[in-house]
């Protein structure tokens, strides 16, 4: 019995061991497949077909907006301010009265400069009619005469004062600043108003002397300040200054900014990005396509349902695109969206990004 025991029992042990070696070969197998449906199964991308076009080289620099045209407004005569005409953001025409001063001394000043020229004046003329006759001698003759000279500078002066009286505006622009009050006496040279003129503004650029071979006056350029970052505007570079700033070793490019419609304002902080090279009819491609790894460019390529990984060679990088020398024919479809679940003969499930002209 003993014996029979021992044949039941190394029966059921190999019978257990049979059924454990099944199940393990079941769940190898279905991990199995599950890895493979899922290496199988498509990955979703977005794309873009390759396209040709124009793009810029550019380089980007920062700087502070400016007005060329920014006149203080200085009192000309002394006097109390007994009226002010503007505020400040007003707009005004050069010659425009910004305020009055109390000009009645010089008003008075001027009519009695007036006075004095006017009875020299007839004194000079009856000195004529005599000096004609011979009458007079020619030295009284022409000391009257110098003598009305005299007085007529005298009254223009005056003049010239009593109008002082009405400060007016230098140039055409804006009111940025109003530095006087109603019934303040003022000084001669004392600053009252500021007049700057937003029409035009401009920005010099610091740009390092070795990048001067690539600047020229006429080159283009848009900026974008912090206050309305998605916007852009334009401007140009005006002229390139020949000389090198010791100090820091760049040159300076004066950008001039288009602002007829006074969107920006002086003082802004803006950053610029200026065209300086031109690439006409090249391949160019949306920059997020490209797949930099260990100092080599690729992207992956779309041939019906699979990817192929194509190392390319790139050139200019502007507003987000980017222009592809060697790797890449016209109207193939490369992978902007999805790369990181990409290898070489991956399957995916594609679609479209709306073409564009892809010119910077």
């Amino acid at each position: 019995m003993h014996t029979n025991r021992l044949v039941a029992l190394s029966l059921t042990l190999a019978m257990t061991s049979l059924t454990l070696a099944g199940c393990s070969v079941g769940e190898a197998s279905a991990t199995a497949d599950t890895a493979e449906t899922e290496a199988s199964a498509p990955v979703p991308v977005e794309t873009a077909v390759v396209h040709r076009g124009d793009i810029f080289a550019t380089y980007e620099a920062t700087s502070t907006i400016a007005s060329d045209a920014d006149a203080p407004v200085p009192a000309k005569v002394p006097g109390d301010v007994i009226e002010i005409l503007v505020e400040e953001g007003d707009r005004v025409r050069e010659g425009d009265v910004l305020a009055r001063l109390d000009g009645e001394r010089l008003r008075l000043k001027m009519l009695s400069a007036k006075a004095n020229l006017e009875k020299v004046q007839n004194e000079y003329e009856r000195l004529g009619d005599l000096h004609a006759r011979n009458l007079v001698s020619s030295a009284s003759y022409e000391d009257m005469k110098y003598d009305l000279e005299a007085l007529a500078a005298t009254y223009r002066l005056a003049r010239l004062d009593y109008d002082y009286s009405m400060v007016r505006a230098p140039i055409d622009g804006i009111v940025s600043s109003r530095d006087i009050k109603l019934g303040a006496n003022v000084a001669v040279n004392q600053v009252l108003f500021r007049i700057t003129d937003t029409r035009e503004l401009l920005a010099h650029l610091k740009i390092p002397q070795t990048e001067l071979a690539k600047f020229a006056a006429g080159h283009t350029a848009t900026l974008a300040v912090d206050s309305m970052q998605d916007q852009r505007f334009d401007a140009r570079i005006a002229r390139i200054s020949p000389t090198i700033d010791t100090r820091n070793g760049t040159f300076r490019a004066t950008a001039l900014i288009d602002n007829a419609a006074g969107e920006l304002a002086p003082g802004m902080f803006a950053r610029f990005t200026i065209a300086y090279e031109k690439h006409e009819d090249v391949i160019i491609i949306p920059a997020e396509a490209v797949v930099v790894e260990d100092n080599e460019s690729s992207v992956y390529v779309v041939a019906g349902d699979e990817v192929s990984k194509r190392i390319i060679e790139t050139g200019v990088r502007a507003n987000g695109r980017i222009e592809v020398l060697n790797g890449l024919d016209d109207n193939e479809e490369v992978v902007v969206v999805g790369q990181s679940s990409l290898r070489e003969g991956s399957k995916v499930l594609a679609s479209s990004r709306v073409a564009d002209s892809f010119t910077g």
